[in-house]
């Protein structure tokens, strides 16, 4: 059912993955398992659209929600309490072993991997490596160190470190009982398809599968409004400091700060709502949209065309910000993270960097040339 070649790089709508389904999908049926119902994140939309695409080319798709979460875990077990989540599902173990194929993502198909149905397990990114590339405080350089400081001091965040990465470790260790115990492996970037080797999974079990992302971003005046170049953040940045380190909030602090009178924009989702309320009155020249309805993030962005996108994780394990900015022609400079390597021709449609020192070099180079800040925005 699942080819293991890679969708053409490069090429990233929903249309062009639905085209690329073989019609031997006709008949067949998938049991899919999500975490919830509540379309929240990236990997929510991707869920979404896969199931579009598997249901446009024959096949049946029904969606199961594990529905028993422990309550009260301490937080040292909450890993263990996600990962036993899933097991819920095993009250419906007759239901879902009548489909021809079980897909999850990363550990969610756990429970059944002791039958015979085959299964494919989806990677948008892995435990192991939000581990690996998010390092503790005290291992950042100063500069960074003093801004989770001054964080702190602003009751933004309650503690330089997590308590404990025991659930995180759990999740990263059931995760690599999984990708090497399924049928097939889905990699939505080469990096994690690396990773997924790394873990023990035969490369022959792994299917390297861009992610995509909702046709509507293509659906724009062929002659965008211009307007100042302005820095742009679109994408996730999470509550608690460990998200937001792996996110990158200091590297787009420091990187606003360097700027001051360039104009900002700050497209984000969190549910920290003291972060949202400093970010509104942090920086001169800016404009925070938090939380905004996906379908109208284009609309936003559309205005923005010619700016600069900064993209400031430490780990994604794709980076569908980075597509969806590139797609209204927005420039990114973005750490060698997810698809970066792989779509980012350095200085051709944007630049890859290593550090801040780096991205300031490249805004003020994109700055002080406005034909080719232009010219990389068309080839973005």
């Amino acid at each position: 059912m699942y080819s293991t070649k890679a969708v053409v790089p490069g090429v990233f709508s929903q249309a062009s993955h639905t085209s690329s389904l073989k019609k031997s999908g006709e008949g067949v049926k998938i049991a899919m398992i999500h975490n919830e119902k509540r379309i929240a994140t990236g990997a929510h939309h991707i869920n979404e659209l896969m199931m579009q695409a598997l249901v446009q080319h024959g096949a049946k798709v029904r969606n199961f929600f594990p529905r028993i979460q422990l309550t009260n875990t301490p937080i040292r077990m909450r890993g263990l309490s996600s990962i036993l989540f899933f097991h819920s599902l095993l009250e419906r173990k007759n239901e879902i072993l009548r489909h021809h194929i079980i897909q999850g993502t990363t550990y969610t198909p756990l429970p059944f991997l002791s039958f015979n149905t085959p299964i494919v397990s989806h990677f948008g990114s892995t435990t192991s490596g939000f581990l690996t590339d998010t390092p503790r405080t005290s291992k950042l350089s100063p500069s960074e160190r003093a801004i989770w400081r001054e964080l702190c001091a602003l009751h933004i965040i309650p503690e330089m470190e997590l308590q404990t990465f025991q659930p995180l470790r759990d999740i990263a260790d059931m995760e690599e009982l999984v990708a090497t115990q399924v049928t097939r492996c889905i990699a939505t970037s080469e990096h994690v398809r690396t990773e997924l080797v790394d873990m023990g999974v035969a490369p022959e079990k792994i299917a390297v599968i861009h992610n995509a992302i909702e046709d509507y971003w293509f659906k724009r005046d062929n002659t965008p409004p211009l307007t100042p170049p302005h820095l742009v953040f679109l994408g996730r940045l999470g509550g608690d400091v460990f998200t937001l380190k792996l996110k990158g909030l200091d590297r787009l602090i420091a990187l606003y700060r360097l700027f001051p009178a360039i104009p900002k924009v700050t497209i984000c989702m969190t549910a920290n709502k003291k972060l949202k309320e400093w970010l509104h009155v942090a920086f001169p020249l800016h404009q925070l949209h938090a939380n905004t309805r996906k379908d109208l993030i284009p609309n936003l962005l559309t205005n923005y065309y010619g700016s600069i996108l900064f993209i400031t994780s430490r780990y994604e394990g794709f980076s569908l910000s980075l597509v969806e900015g590139m797609s209204q022609g927005l420039v990114p400079i973005s750490y060698a993270v997810g698809v970066a390597p792989e779509i980012i021709e350095d200085g051709v449609n944007g630049f890859i960097v290593s550090s801040i020192e780096e991205a300031q070099e490249k805004v003020a180079f994109l700055l002080a040339h406005p034909n080719e800040r232009l010219a990389m925005a068309h080839a973005a």
